[in-house]
């Protein structure tokens, strides 16, 4: 019978962490190592990853579930609300189905969960005084509905030809190459959007409503308040510019959307018979849940090693972010 009991916790500060101080593993290095390019690219597109599933799902969408671009051709209920119905029902599947298994469920008991703590209950901090109940308003309400938004105007563009467009016949290396690029250019566009919602002002009255998710679950990852929506999934006018087939999209969507559910999962991997099968969250950004001021981008791009922001799990790290924020908040 598979072992299910919970390990005895590293820390007093974490349940359990990678080995720490955290190593580099951006694709941005330089001078540029052809193996380890080559081992980034096997480990998230030529295995059972993410990314890959994301795809595969981006493409079943496309090819049963989501209306042709020819009903897109213009604006109506039908097809609009049909997107919604899609998107609605990916965020449950995806988010409800990771807290039903890793929350509920407890199948991985604490095993590779970051914080010691469960999702909170009875604290009127949260809509609802529950933790949970106030992720799945904001991400089923406001995040569901401004993807939806975004998806109808560029599923338009691309229906009428506003926004060029490309196929696999047509073109199969920018075809194959906007699909490795896409998690590149967001991660790139979130570390900007995300250190602006850093910003004093934003953050006190927007951004602070998804930081009360110090232990994040997967209902967390889109819970955010309207404006940060909008300024999050601002990602997605990339297609407005730049040559994308209807699959690019709707990966694009899935990855921000209910992508966000698996990189907040609060768990590093999923474990099968106490292997790791599927990598999940990140302890780069579970560090930048319970310290705010630090890793404001994601481990691919080297934005927090160049600009003094990144946190490697150490205690002189920790010191260090606590001495920003003082700063930060100083004059705020």
């Amino acid at each position: 019978m598979e072992d299910r009991s919970d390990p005895a916790p590293m820390s007093r500060e974490w349940n359990y962490h990678p080995d720490l101080p955290l190593a580099d593993p951006s694709v941005f290095k330089w001078p540029p190592d052809p193996r380890f390019l080559g081992h980034w690219f096997v480990r998230n597109w030529l295995m059972l990853s993410e990314r890959v599933i994301l795809v595969l799902l981006a493409t079943l969408c496309w090819w049963l579930f989501y209306p042709s671009l020819e009903r897109a051709q213009d604006l109506a209920f039908g097809w609009i609300f049909q997107v919604w119905i899609v998107n609605l029902g990916l965020m449950i599947g995806i988010a409800g189905g990771l807290h039903w298994f890793f929350y509920i469920r407890q199948a991985q008991g604490r095993k590779l969960k970051f914080d010691h703590r469960d999702p909170v209950r009875g604290n009127r901090l949260w809509n609802f005084s529950n933790q949970v109940h106030d992720n799945v308003f904001w991400s089923l309400g406001s995040g569901v509905m401004q993807l939806t938004l975004f998806q109808v105007i560029i599923m338009w563009l691309m229906a009428n030809e506003f926004v060029p467009t490309i196929s696999l016949a047509t073109n199969p290396i920018l075809f194959v190459s906007g699909l490795v690029l896409l998690p590149i250019w967001s991660a790139f566009h979130f570390y900007w959007v995300h250190r602006l919602l850093h910003v004093p002002f934003l953050y006190k009255r927007v951004h602070a409503l998804h930081h009360r998710n110090v232990n994040i679950g997967p209902w967390s990852g889109l819970s955010m308040h309207p404006v940060e929506h909008l300024l999050y999934l601002s990602s997605l006018l990339i297609h407005c510019v730049i040559p994308s087939h209807p699959i690019h999209l709707y990966f694009h969507v899935i990855y921000l959307g209910p992508g966000a559910a698996m990189s907040h999962t609060g768990y590093e991997d999923l474990l099968f018979k106490d292997r790791r099968r599927l990598a999940l969250g990140t302890f780069y950004h579970q560090l930048h849940h319970r310290y705010y001021e630090c890793n404001y981008g994601n481990q691919e791009m080297p934005w927090d090693r160049w600009f003094g922001t990144f946190h490697d799990g150490s205690e002189d790290a920790t010191k260090e972010t606590r001495a920003r924020k003082t700063r930060m908040y100083k004059n705020a």
